[in-house]
């Protein structure tokens, strides 16, 4: 009677196993904050900064910086312009056109609404023709200057200024910016009136181009420019760009670059 053959253990396999799928389960996102909605991130010793520009004649450029200087704003900055409003609004706000001083300084997101009050209360921003005053969100500092403003921030905001921050972003506007050769201005803003634009700003300015884009595009660049700002509405901003870009584009004889940025906190001038 034969014994039964022992059975040969089998060698031990060296390939990976399978393990049992793990349910992956969804990461709940954390909801943005204001600060990081602006692309800056929200930290205890991050302070929130906008751009604050103001829009006045230029005989009030003085009274702007003594006022500046006392609500302890850290610097600004200010550059010559020029009123391109329509004569017939410059008639009905009993103004001419003159020259303007365009000021910009930074400050901190819950001081904002204080400052424009301070500046309007003092320069009578809501009377007409008085000036205009706005807000850019800022999306990124540099760090020297970034530790001038967190070496003290203010935490510590009224209820009353809480409501008035609020009451100033709801509206939405866009100041649309373009940058156009020397001496196409006012043709350019009558272009922009019939697309719903009330008037701007003209800054002039030099321009510098790398050869690079110039061969690209087949142009010559003029070194004298101007830089035209169009204080809007958000809805009349797509037709305004539009307008500026069909007839004074980058093809044209102004080689036009036309762009916009969000504008909050308007002071000085109803757009709706």
């Amino acid at each position: 009677m034969s014994t039964p053959k022992p059975k040969k253990a089998e060698p031990p396999q060296t390939g990976k196993t399978a393990k049992p799928k793990k349910k992956l389960l969804p990461v709940p996102r954390k909801q943005k904050t204001a600060a990081e909605a602006k692309g800056v991130p929200a930290t205890p010793d991050m302070p929130v900064l906008d751009f604050v520009i103001f829009i006045l004649d230029w005989s009030n450029s003085k009274e702007i910086t003594e006022i500046l200087e006392e609500s302890h704003v850290r610097f600004h900055f200010i550059c010559k312009g020029w009123g391109t409003a329509s004569s017939e609004i410059l008639d009905l706000l009993g103004i001419g056109s003159s020259e303007k001083a365009v000021v910009i300084c930074l400050e901190q997101n819950v001081m904002v609404p204080v400052l424009l009050k301070r500046v309007s209360k003092s320069l009578g921003l809501h009377n007409p023709g008085a000036g205009i005053a706005f807000t850019i969100p800022l999306s990124g500092i540099n760090k020297p200057l970034l530790q001038v403003f967190k070496e003290s921030i203010h935490k510590n905001i009224s209820e009353e200024e809480k409501k008035e921050t609020r009451k100033m972003s709801q509206k939405k506007h866009d100041l649309v910016v373009i940058m156009a050769n020397q001496g196409f201005s006012e043709e350019l803003m009558a272009c922009a009136r019939k697309a719903g634009a009330s008037g701007g700003t003209v800054i002039s300015a030099r321009g510098l181009v790398h050869q690079g884009p110039v061969k690209f595009f087949g142009i010559s660049v003029q070194d004298e420019k101007e830089i035209i700002t169009i204080l809007t509405s958000r809805n009349n901003r797509l037709p305004i760009m539009q307008a500026v870009s069909q007839r004074f584009g980058i093809a044209s004889k102004a080689q036009g670059i036309v762009f916009s940025l969000p504008a909050e906190n308007i002071t000085g001038l109803d757009l709706d």
